[in-house]
């Protein structure tokens, strides 16, 4: 049997905990309602789950012209998508390397994340995705991604978290496997390659769209923190240096980039459906070494 789709996640805010979908509509910044909301501090920083891990605790939902948000201990809260008429509606953020603006949501989403966080934060919600390049190094001029770490979309593959699951039952630190794949928040899962091979996909395609494989994904220690806890632990980190560990960095997944037609495809947008084939296109020969 070849390889088929048999998850698609996104995240609505960034950092906080993502939703299964049966399907989703592909945009070249990523999939449609994904990480569109940011969380910053009082200067505007991205503020994520690595310095505060209960917002892996709040779940939000895309709604009509809103996201519905709702965490434990808290009352529920829907937000409307802010209204920009002129500039001076935005303001400035910061995620990584990345300087842009976007338009900040209401006070109360402020004051409702901020008692999640433990800290003063504010939501900021980004209205135009074409603001944010992703990384020149490894995409083209006209690539766009929003609040994501660095790419469109995430990849992985089931086989390669059980061989990895398996490491980690061999290991000193077997006690906190196995590792569901939510830890690594990726955005399609697909079964049926063999453990590892996506390192060396370059080219491919899910149902009818095609995808770039630009860059493999180094792991912080947010795959670290159990999303259904907010718990820390030391897996998969561990078990990753000592098994995909190069240029100082721990391996796992890749980032993918769409390669939509420009303008745009006439008629439906693109869609990605669990269930559907995935195609490897064009692949590398690698030896060890990073997934790039």
């Amino acid at each position: 049997m070849g390889m088929t789709v048999t998850d698609i996640y996104r995240y609505p805010v960034k950092s906080c905990r993502g939703e299964w979908l049966p399907a989703a509509v592909v945009e070249p910044w990523g999939l449609a309602g994904d990480r569109r909301w940011m969380i910053v501090d009082g200067d505007g920083l991205v503020v994520t789950a690595r310095e505060c891990p209960r917002l892996l605790l709040v779940t939000p939902a895309v709604e009509p012209g809103a996201i519905r948000l709702t965490a434990p201990g808290l009352p529920e809260l829907t937000v409307s998508i802010p209204s920009v008429r002129r500039d001076r509606d935005l303001v400035p953020v910061v995620v990584w390397q990345s300087k842009l603006v976007a338009a900040p949501a209401s006070e109360e989403a402020g004051s409702w994340l901020s008692a999640v966080a433990g800290e003063p934060v504010r939501l900021v919600y980004l209205d135009d995705p074409t603001r944010r390049r992703t990384n020149p190094a490894y995409s083209r001029d006209t690539d766009r991604v929003s609040f994501a770490d660095g790419y469109p979309l995430l990849i992985t593959a089931a086989s390669s978290l059980t061989a990895l699951n398996e490491l980690v039952a061999a290991g000193p630190l077997a006690d906190e496997g196995p590792l569901p794949m939510r830890r690594f928040r990726p955005s399609v899962v697909v079964a049926g390659a063999a453990a590892w091979s996506e390192d060396g996909w370059r080219l491919l395609r899910i149902g009818g769209t095609a995808f770039r494989a630009v860059k493999g994904c180094d792991r912080c220690v947010l795959t670290t923190i159990d999303p259904d806890t907010a718990v820390h632990g030391k897996e998969p980190i561990a078990t990753l240096a000592r098994s995909r560990r190069w240029d100082g960095k721990v391996w796992f997944g890749m980032n993918l980039i769409p390669d939509l037609p420009p303008g745009g495809a006439a008629g439906a947008a693109p869609e990605i459906r669990v269930g559907d084939p995935v195609e490897i296109l064009d692949q590398a020969d690698r030896s060890d070494g990073p997934p790039r």
